[in-house]
């Protein structure tokens, strides 16, 4: 189906300067330095500004999923779990891949439980790409997908997403394919635009898949946190199952980022490939929390349309002072994010923005830039990414501020 590479270690360093964050992580030595994600949550302590830069709620989830991990310490699940992770949450992610999806992992062979999704994602492409192969991302890209690309050794290329709805370049796409393209690296819901690729989108990257004989590997964690539009996973679609790996987490659909539970499904053989480079990493992890994930996995149809919703509503708030300081908003389909352009303020160089932002108004964000190589970064120089995945109150103080903006440029 797909030869199988073995797995070497790249020869050389990994390449950190050809990463999305290479500008931010060297120091002007040459030694690692301090990320802008960093500098801004510094920032935001330093001015007192609501940190509306990283993406990680300020609320816990649901009790009952916290009252299991209770439970599961009580009765002694403190040690290590299965490398693949206990038998209840394998069965509890099959369950929910057939109940949203029709998917029937099976899930003794075809499911493996990670450290969160970054480390489902960095087991996959340390195990499935390497020196001399090519995996294409779409840009902006989430941070840690530069990073993973770069120690596997293989060739980051992207292809860009376009405002105002972030969706692919399709002529750019098919260009960006050839036979070196061992992995397409698809995040869907997208961090950060928060676009939501449709079916047809979809149905065309796989088919491009298809074609050079790629792996399809797809990080979805804001699957349920989607408004008005529904996720469609690249799995469900004809003839995906058998060339695609699909990761999610328990850190958004619950509010619970901190106890890092991860998933991944996928037909056996690429499966057992990614094992084989888990056991490696971690091993195992969070054996309590995943009896507790499972349980949370369970929960009825409201809870998963109820935080949807919420979410909605909350992106509503922030959007509405994003506006009033005179910004153009991207309004997103999915995730915790919502892009804007700095232009209509005269201000096209988002990354001294956001440096002015906390003592400006008492707001911390992330420029766009940072997500992408210098051509891409230079095509997003004027975006802002803010997170609104907070409590309301915060939000609405959030966008109190934001609103007097204008005032104070």
């Amino acid at each position: 189906m797909h030869p199988r590479r073995e797995l070497s270690a790249p020869t050389a360093p990994a390449p950190w300067q050809r990463t999305a964050l290479g500008a931010n992580l060297l120091a002007p030595d040459g030694g690692l330095g301090v990320t802008i994600f960093e500098e801004m949550t510094s920032l935001a302590l330093e001015t007192g500004a609501i940190n509306l830069g990283q993406g990680f709620p300020d609320e816990d989830g649901p009790l009952e999923i916290r009252e299991a991990a209770r439970a599961a310490i009580a009765a002694g699940a403190n040690q290590y779990a299965p490398g693949k992770g206990i038998a209840e949450l394998r069965e509890a992610v099959s369950a929910h891949q057939e109940r949203f999806y029709g998917l029937t992992p099976d899930p003794a062979t075809e499911v493996i439980v990670t450290t969160g999704a970054t480390e489902g994602i960095a087991a996959s492409l340390l195990a499935l790409a390497g020196p001399g192969d090519e995996v294409l991302t779409f840009e902006p890209f989430y941070d840690s997908y530069g990073a993973v690309i770069g120690l596997s050794g293989a060739t980051h290329v992207t292809a860009p997403l376009l405002a105002p709805d972030f969706l692919p370049d399709m002529a750019a796409l098919e260009s960006a394919f050839n036979g070196r393209t061992r992995v397409v690296l698809l995040n869907n819901p997208h961090n950060p635009t928060g676009a939501v690729f449709p079916r047809q989108v979809l149905q065309r990257i796989l088919e491009l898949a298809e074609q050079h004989n790629s792996v399809v590997v797809t990080d979805e964690v804001y699957e349920h946190l989607t408004f008005g539009v529904r996720h469609v996973p690249v799995a469900s679609l004809p003839g995906a199952a058998g060339r695609t790996i699909t990761i999610s987490s328990a850190g958004k659909t619950f509010s619970l980022t901190g106890w890092k539970i991860g998933w991944l499904s996928g037909p056996e053989d690429l499966v057992a490939a990614v094992r084989t480079v888990k056991q490696f990493l971690t091993y195992s992890s969070g054996t309590p929390f995943q009896s507790a994930i499972a349980a949370g996995l369970a929960l009825p149809d409201a809870f998963y349309d109820g935080i949807a919703a919420d979410l909605e509503r909350k992106r509503d708030i922030l959007s509405a002072g994003l506006r009033a300081a005179g910004f153009d908003v991207f309004t997103p389909q999915g995730t915790y994010f919502v892009n804007v352009d700095t232009a209509p303020l005269g201000i096209t160089d988002s990354v001294d923005l956001a440096r002015r932002l906390p003592g400006l108004v008492g707001v911390a964000a992330i420029p766009v830039p940072v997500f992408c190589h210098p051509e891409g970064a230079d095509r997003t120089r004027s975006l802002l990414r803010f997170a609104f995945c907070k409590k309301t109150a915060v939000l609405e103080e959030a966008a109190g501020r934001l609103a007097t903006l204008g005032r104070k440029l």
